[in-house]
């Protein structure tokens, strides 16, 4: 059983991956709810499962690079980071802004250090940083890569209408399941990344079939709150990415879906590092990457390809204002707020 008192403390966690839920589940089934290819109950159940799912099954990857950035094995001031993280993804997401919660998390360790005086690791910090430029980038190239292929395979098919229709919306279903296991792979180290120092857990026994080691409950529990952001708060911001940037048809909506999955799977599998490691090619580095970015990369993929038609470039440019400032507002909120409370605490010891 979870001690009560645990649960209050990891409450920042938990309410980052409520706001991650509210926010990143428009980059899994945005575009399929946006073009109505399927009704917003459906994908947000196949959203949470998938979630779960990556975040139980395949979720400690990337989490490793988070506790190389910040190794807070404070509780409390844990906490303080998550929930300054997820304040911040939040208020961008009332606004209807596709934020990055990965830059949101990485500002807030970032004011962590600044606050406690740990050095932040340049190498680890060069890594993440550069995740921010290559993630659009390359979902950018997959989606004008796989665009013209998919456009050529079905006219080969030769189906009709209907078919084509049932065949895209499956499509959708698929890219979307495998998208949010994705996400919950990546990004779980975004919500609970931050505690893997600070808690630990008993080894789980269900039956003699199942077992979760300690990093796995903590996964589940943030892999939980992402579901319950997904229900409660995402219907908007999936009608911004799906409907406001860019016009999109069925068939290039399961292309950004399976563009931005692609590019979170290669940034969290561990398989995959270590077969590139054994065949001697240089090793994707497992960090936990914006599922905003790589969404709005591919969909700014599809739209150049299509010579820049239908883009909303004040959309985009909203868009990218918010990335740029949200690791800036976390960090100095996670600074402030530990700043405020060892003012209070030292206050009333004085009394």
């Amino acid at each position: 059983m979870v001690d009560v008192s645990l649960l209050i403390l990891l409450a920042g966690g938990l309410f980052l991956g409520w706001a991650l839920g509210a926010n990143d589940a428009a980059n899994v089934f945005g575009t399929a709810v946006g073009t109505r290819m399927l009704r917003f109950g459906t994908a947000a159940t196949l959203c949470s499962v998938g979630v779960i799912l990556g975040a139980v099954i395949s979720g400690a990857g990337p989490a490793e690079t988070l506790g190389e950035l910040a190794a807070i094995d404070s509780l409390p001031q844990a906490c303080v980071a998550s929930t300054s993280a997820g304040l911040t993804v939040f208020f961008m997401t009332k606004r209807g802004l596709p934020v990055s919660t990965s830059q949101a998390v990485v500002g807030a360790l970032v004011g962590w250090n600044l606050w406690s005086g740990a050095p932040t690791d340049p190498t680890v910090m060069g890594k993440v940083v550069m995740t921010w430029v290559l993630c659009p980038l390359l979902a950018a190239g997959l989606a004008a890569l796989l665009l013209p292929l998919t456009g050529l395979a079905l006219r080969s098919l030769r189906l009709h209408l209907l078919q084509q229709d049932a065949l895209t919306r499956w499509g959708l279903l698929i890219a979307g399941i495998f998208g949010a296991y994705s996400l919950g792979a990546n990004n779980i180290a975004n919500v609970m990344g931050p505690f893997i120092h600070s808690v630990q857990f008993q080894p789980l026994h269900i039956g003699q079939a199942l077992s979760l080691d300690p990093l796995q409950q903590l996964f589940l529990l943030g892999g939980l709150a992402i579901a319950v952001g997904v229900f409660t708060y995402s219907r908007r911001v999936m009608m911004t990415v799906g409907k406001d940037l860019f016009a999109l048809s069925p068939v290039a909506a399961w292309v950004v879906v399976m563009s931005h999955s692609l590019v979170l799977f290669l940034f969290a599998s561990k398989g995959l590092a270590a077969w590139l490691n054994g065949a001697g090619l240089p090793e994707i580095p497992l960090v936990p990457v914006s599922s905003s970015q790589a969404v709005i990369g591919a969909i700014l993929g599809i739209g150049i390809l299509r010579g820049h038609h239908g883009i909303r470039w004040w959309v985009l440019g909203r868009i990218g204002l918010g990335w740029l400032v949200t690791p800036v507002v976390a960090g100095a909120l996670c600074y402030a707020a530990l700043a405020t409370l060892l003012m209070i605490r030292g206050a009333g010891g004085a009394s």
